[in-house]
């Protein structure tokens, strides 16, 4: 499984663009059959601070998405509406699952 945690933060004069561009790759990511999952989220407490998340199936298909044409014009297309360079947070761990139940929480 791989886990990657971006954040960015968007000009706010390129944030129409941004929404309309990071909407399209996810359908595109999503697609992919090696993608688990890709979210975007907006923080409450920073405006035009995005964070996305994007897990895949191994590092394999993270290598394979890297690959992509639409990856490939989103990190182009990313350059022109942010005014510094994104952060990232990578995490590999082949052969295990994406996504396993929080023990803290139980439903009640």
């Amino acid at each position: 499984m791989i886990l990657i945690v971006l954040k960015a933060q968007i000009r706010p004069d390129r944030r129409d663009v941004w929404l309309s561009g990071i909407a399209e790759y996810k359908k595109n990511v999503n697609s992919e059959p090696g993608n688990i999952s890709f979210d975007y989220h907006e923080n409450v407490e920073k405006e035009n601070e995005f964070v996305i998340v994007e897990v895949f199936r191994d590092s394999k298909a993270g290598d394979e998405h890297v690959k992509t044409d639409h990856a490939q014009k989103f990190f182009d297309f990313m350059g022109s509406v942010v005014p510094e360079k994104p952060l990232i947070n990578f995490q590999s761990e082949d052969g295990k699952d994406a996504w396993v139940e929080m023990g803290e929480v139980t439903p009640h």
